[in-house]
């Protein structure tokens, strides 16, 4: 007598999704065997897709069949069994070697005979081009939401799916637009971003922290100003942007800072990278060194910068890195605003884009011409896509690049309106940062972050006598750090006073004259 084993098989764990449960197979079997005097063996149940293969149950199904423990298979359909070729193109091989000797199905015929085992193919060819079929229709289906500006799977975190739009969800939207301004700061870590939003008790769906590398996603996502990437292809969505392209760009140039590993050193210095020997111009590099305290019984870590002198004989000895770290603040410090200072920026940067909202009309005409422009480019591009004179490969590089302009384009045009001048933004990135360098220069345990700030607002950073120098950028910065030098002299940080001298008398002589936005 034939031994058969029993497999139920359903694609998904949602019963709402599949319209015969394993329970109701199971019931179905039980039936049938009773009505044909089949013997089953044992009950096998997978709650797993037949569209690949790789199913650990159907597996041990075929083991058995191949180890002699059963010679025969009852299922409810054929599709129940395989849904690809490999599982199909396995179970007729079985049957050819005789090692299955009969499939049984409540709901489909099969006999042993090169035309059973024919029509069995054709079934599992039938289940193999349904599924086929649905993912093509699923594909297509998505390319003509994306065509459309719709987001074709779950809402990105900050919006929610709302009668199959995608909304912003208010009570995570503000924190996400605050989580990529102080990461474009570059004094934040990724780590810093999640603290940030657990301090305000924003979590995920199961209500527990954000991971890292979600903290990362939603940091380089361009859904976030207005813009899809599916599959590697960017489209224009109709959601409604939470930040900038300006805002996105800033924090992928912080992505791109924050990736940077230092290579071949047992230990990471925070410092490598950024300083130069002032005698020699060579690399500086870093030293860890413990030393053993007899009288207290204790160890201590110290950390030495020197110069690698790979450029040649340099006479330049080391700094510790207590010292170095020291500088550095004083140097970060010079370039930035305290609180109040740049609160008094803001404000007035605030009334003079307000008077002068009415002169925007120009700067408008001139953006849409180039809009205009990029969507002829765009439509040219795709009827060479099409006429096969560019490589799918080009056509997606150059459709994503016509794509973000046409973002930044449009994002600038809503924005005059709002803002009323082109140099608002910059200027208030630049407030931002020079606020979070005053925050990060003051801050305890925060070498990485001083190093990031470091580079935010100087460049060419030289060590010589085992003094500091450096270059402050243009457009603010050195302005702030020139007058904050003279007042700090002394080696006390700038006063009160400095800060906010004359600004209350002569507010736009001040903002031309320091930062030259305009």
């Amino acid at each position: 007598m034939i031994k058969y084993i029993a497999y139920c098989r359903k694609s998904t764990d949602e019963p709402d999704r599949q319209i015969l449960s394993i329970e109701a197979q199971v019931a179905e079997l039980e039936e049938h065997s009773a009505k044909e005097n089949l013997k089953i063996v044992s009950f096998i149940t997978e709650s797993k897709t037949a569209k690949e293969p790789g199913r650990e149950k159907f597996a041990e199904v075929l083991k058995e069949i191949e180890d002699g423990k059963a010679d025969g298979i009852l299922s409810w359909h054929p599709d129940r069994l395989a849904r690809n070729s490999i599982d199909g193109g396995k179970i007729i091989y079985l049957l050819d070697i005789g090692k299955l000797l009969d499939l049984k199905f409540p709901s489909f015929w099969f006999e042993n005979t090169p035309q059973g085992k024919f029509m069995l193919g054709m079934a599992f060819n039938q289940s193999k081009y349904y599924v086929d079929n649905l993912s093509e229709n699923v594909k297509r289906g998505n390319r003509q939401k994306l065509r459309r500006g719709e987001w074709p799977n779950q809402a990105q975190f900050g919006y929610l799916n709302i009668n199959k739009k995608i909304e912003v969800d208010k009570k995570r939207a503000k924190y996400v637009q605050k989580a990529f301004q102080l990461f474009a700061t570059g004094g934040y870590g990724y780590a810093d971003i999640r603290k940030f939003f657990n301090q305000n008790k924003i979590y995920n769906k199961s209500g527990h922290e954000l991971h890292l590398d979600k903290v990362k996603r939603i940091l380089t996502d361009p859904f976030y100003y207005g813009v899809m990437r599916f599959c590697g292809e960017l489209y224009e969505g109709k959601h409604e942007p939470l930040i900038s392209k300006k805002l996105f760009d800033k924090c992928q140039e912080v992505v791109k800072l924050k990736s940077r590993k230092v290579k071949n050193n047992k230990h990471l210095f925070d410092f490598l990278g950024l300083v130069k020997c002032g005698e020699c111009g060579g690399a500086i590099t870093a030293e860890k060194h413990t030393k053993y305290y007899k009288r207290t019984n204790r160890k201590a870590e110290y950390i030495y910068y020197r110069c690698s002198k790979k450029m040649g004989t340099c006479s330049q000895k080391y700094i510790d890195k207590v010292e170095i770290e020291k500088q550095l603040r004083e140097n970060v410090l010079r370039a930035s605003l305290p609180p109040h200072a740049a609160k008094k920026f803001l404000e007035w940067a605030d009334k003079d884009a307000n008077q002068e909202k009415e002169k925007s009309s120009g700067i408008v005409l001139t953006y849409q011409l180039q809009l205009k422009e990029t969507e002829e480019k765009t439509d040219r591009l795709l009827e060479g896509y099409l006429d096969k004179v560019i490589s799918p490969e080009d056509y997606q590089k150059k459709k994503n690049e016509l794509v973000e302009t046409k973002s930044l384009l449009n994002s600038k045009i809503k924005d005059i309106p709002t803002n009323g001048v082109e140099w608002l933004e910059p200027f208030q990135e630049f407030v931002n940062s020079a606020l979070s360098a005053h925050k990060i220069a003051r801050a305890k345990n925060s070498c990485h972050d001083l190093a990031i700030m470091a580079k935010t607002v100087g460049s060419n950073f030289f060590l010589m006598n085992r003094r500091l120098s450096a270059s402050f950028k243009k457009g603010g910065f050195d302005a702030l750090s020139v007058e904050a030098g003279a007042e700090s002299a002394t080696s006390q940080p700038p006063s009160n006073s400095y800060w906010l001298r004359d600004l209350d008398s002569n507010q736009d002589t001040i903002l031309q004259r320091d930062v030259a936005y305009r």
